[in-house]
């Protein structure tokens, strides 16, 4: 009974980790789509694309992912110097 019930468990804690991942990687494409400026059917194609590739972004730690994102929308508001800097550190606290 402990095993089932410790088997349950994992198998719980793995479903959220894996949909915490997918979230995390819905938000990157989002970003990535919209730095883009994609619309209508090419924004669906590369959010497809993107959602479905195991590429290198997959294998980053959630930190990372939120620099590609916040390093992108710095990059699609042309931010540069102190006005870059305040928005990497409001971005990547969170705020």
């Amino acid at each position: 009974m402990k095993k089932l019930l410790l088997a349950l468990l994992l198998s719980c804690v793995c479903m959220s980790v894996s949909a915490g991942q997918q979230q995390e990687k819905m938000k990157t494409c989002n970003a990535d789509a919209k730095t883009k400026a994609l619309t209508g059917d090419e924004r669906k194609a590369f959010m497809k694309s993107c959602l479905s590739s195991d590429s290198a972004d997959s294998g980053l730690t959630k930190q990372q992912n939120k620099m590609k994102t916040c390093n992108a929308d710095a990059k699609a508001k042309a931010l540069t110097g102190d006005e870059r800097k305040a928005f990497m550190k409001s971005c990547l606290s969170g705020s």
